[in-house]
C-alpha cells in the first residue's frame, strides 16, 4: 500500500519584505494571503488526530491549488518570463528565506525534525510542490482504503477506486519528475533532503512502481478474495465462492517486474544518497521502498506460478510459489518446501493481526509495501496446489532457484506525464495592477507563534518527549 507522508509545516512570510513590483503591487500581498492560508491549513491538519487527517486532505489541496499560481507568479516575474501573455515586474529587495519542515529527514525518535531554512523561491516552490504530492499519495491511501473495507466493495467499486488512485500516483510521479530536473542542489542546503534531486528523482521512482502495481491489482482477483475471505462481516460465502477469472499471467508477470525495478532504483538513490549526507532520508521509507521491491517479484513469482499451473504444470507451479515466499522473505534457500514453524509463524500470524487492527481503527497502515497481503495469497494457493499435487497429480516439486534466476525483464505501462505550472488568468492578473487598499502584506494566520502543536495541550504531554503530541497517538 501507499507509503503514509507526513506533510511538512512552514513559518510565516512575508513577501514584502523581499520583493517588490511595479506593474502589479497586488501580487505580493495575494500571494502572502494565500501562504497564510496554506500555512494555516498544514498546522491545522498536523493537530487532527490520525483517523480525521483523511478527511482533511481536500482543504490542504484546495489551499496548495489557490497558492500555486501566484507563487509560480512571482518566480516568472523574477525569471523575466510572461504569464498570459503579460510581463510581470519583480524587483528582488533581500532574499527570500523561507523555512519548511524536512518532514523525510531521519530524527531522533520522539522528536520530529527541525525546519530548515532555504533561500531563494526556488526553495519555496520545490516545498510547494512536493507537499501537493504528498497529498496525492494520501488521497491515492483513501480511495484504497475502500478496498479493506468491513463491507466488500463490489466490482464497480473496486475499479473506481484503483482507477482514481492509478491518477493520483501519475500526479504524484509528475510533480516529482518535474522536480528532480527544475532545481539543482547547489541552491538548497544539504539538511533539505526533502528537496534533493535524488531524493525527487527517487521519489518519483516510487510513486510509478505504486502506479504500475495498481494496473495489475484491477483485474488481479486473488487479493480481493483473500480479503473477502479474512473479512468478518463478510456473508457472501454462504451464497456463492469468490470469482477468481482467468488472468493475463505473462503481462502481468512483466508489468510487476517493471514495478520491482522502479522500487529497486529508488532505493539504490535514497540509500547512496543518504549515505553521501550526514543526516540522510529516514530509514523507514528507505525500508519500505526494499518492501516495494520484494512484493513486486514475489507477485511476478505468484503470476508464473499461475500461468504455469493453467498449463497443467503443478509441481513448477508450486516451485514459483516457494520462490516467492523468498522473495517475500518467509522462506530460506535451505527451507525447500518447508512451512513457517513455532516463533516464526506466531510472530507472522501476530504482524498480520497487528496490520488488520490499523486498517480497521484507521491509524497508519500499509507501511509494508503489501508484502503480508502477498503473503497470504501465496500461501492459499500453496495449500490449495500441494493438497491437488499430493492427491491427483503426484508432479515432482523442482527448485525454486533456478526459476527465479532467469525471469525476463519488465515492461511499463504509464509514461511520465509533463508537469504543467498552474498560471494566473487575464481577469486576475489585471486585479493585481491595483495597489492594495490597505497594508495586507502583514496577513497572518490564526496565531503568529510557529509551533505545529496545539496550544491547548501545551505542545506536548507531561513527562514525555517535548515534541510528543496527544493527537499524534493512535493505538496500534
Amino acid at each position: 500500500m501507499p507509503y503514509a507522508f507526513t506533510l511538512p509545516t512552514t513559518s510565516s512570510l512575508y513577501y514584502a519584505e523581499f520583493f517588490s513590483s511595479n506593474t502589479h503591487p497586488s501580487l505580493l500581498s495575494s500571494a502572502t494571503i494565500y501562504r497564510a492560508v496554506l500555512r494555516n491549513a498544514l498546522k491545522k491538519h498536523k493537530r487532527l488526530p490520525i483517523q480525521a487527517r483523511d478527511s482533511d486532505l481536500s482543504t490542504i489541496l484546495a489551499a496548495i491549488n489557490d497558492y500555486l499560481p501566484y507563487l509560480h507568479a512571482l518566480d516568472a516575474g523574477l525569471s523575466g518570463s510572461p504569464v498570459n501573455g503579460e510581463e510581470i515586474d519583480i524587483v528582488l529587495v533581500k532574499e527570500v528565506e523561507p523555512e519548511w519542515r524536512a518532514s523525510l529527514a531521519a530524527a531522533i525518535p520522539g522528536r520530529e525534525a527541525p525546519r530548515i531554512k532555504g533561500k531563494g523561491i526556488d526553495y519555496e516552490l520545490c516545498y510547494v510542490l512536493t507537499t501537493l504530492a504528498y497529498v496525492y499519495v494520501s488521497l491515492s491511501r483513501v480511495q484504497l482504503r475502500t478496498l479493506y473495507a468491513s463491507q466488500t466493495p463490489t466490482a464497480d467499486q473496486r475499479i473506481s477506486a484503483i482507477t482514481a488512485a492509478t491518477k493520483y500516483f501519475l500526479q504524484a510521479n509528475s510533480i516529482h519528475s518535474y522536480l528532480s530536473t527544475r532545481f539543482s542542489d547547489d541552491s538548497f542546503t544539504s539538511a533539505a533532503v526533502d528537496v534533493s534531486t535524488s531524493t525527487q528523482g527517487a521519489l518519483a521512482s516510487l510513486a510509478m512502481a505504486e502506479a504500475t502495481l495498481l494496473a495489475v491489482l484491477k483485474d488481479d482477483s486473488y487479493p480481493a478474495a483473500v480479503a473477502q475471505e479474512r473479512n468478518k462481516d463478510d456473508k457472501d460465502w454462504m451464497i456463492k465462492a469468490p470469482d477468481i477469472p482467468k488472468v493475463r499471467a505473462k503481462l502481468f508477470t512483466r508489468l510487476c517486474l517493471a514495478a520491482s525495478e522502479h522500487g529497486g532504483r529508488a532505493q539504490a538513490i535514497l540509500a547512496s544518497s543518504s549515505a553521501a549526507r550526514s543526516k540522510g532520508v529516514d530509514e523507514i521509507l528507505i525500508k519500505y521502498m526494499g518492501d516495494l521491491k520484494r512484493t513486486s517479484r514475489a507477485k511476478a513469482c505468484r503470476f508464473f506460478a499461475i500461468d504455469a499451473e493453467l498449463d497443467g504444470k503443478t509441481g513448477e507451479a508450486i516451485a514459483w510459489l516457494l520462490a516467492g515466499k523468498k522473495e517475500l522473505g518467509f522462506s530460506k534457500a535451505n527451507d525447500e518446501g518447508s512451512r513457517l514453524r513455532g516463533l516464526a509463524k506466531l510472530k507472522k500470524d501476530w504482524t498480520e493481526r497487528r496490520e488488520d487492527k490499523k486498517v480497521e481503527k484507521g491509524g497508519v497502515w500499509g507501511n509494508d509495501a503489501g508484502r503480508l497481503e502477498e503473503a497470504r495469497v501465496i500461501e492459499m494457493l500453496e495449500k490449495k496446489w500441494n493438497k491437488m499435487n499430493d492427491m491427483i497429480n503426484t508432479q515432482i516439486v523442482p527448485p525454486s532457484g533456478p526459476l527465479s534466476a532467469n525471469m525476463p525483464s519488465g515492461r511499463d505501462i504509464h509514461s511520465t506525464m509533463p508537469y504543467l505550472p498552474p498560471s494566473l488568468d487575464i481577469d486576475t492578473l489585471i486585479r493585481l495592477r491595483v495597489p492594495p487598499e490597505r497594508d495586507e502584506t502583514r496577513v497572518m494566520s490564526d496565531d503568529d507563534n510557529d509551533s505545529d502543536h496545539d496550544p491547548k495541550y501545551g505542545g506536548g504531554l507531561p513527562g514525555a518527549f517535548p515534541s510528543a503530541s496527544m493527537n499524534d497517538s493512535v493505538y496500534y
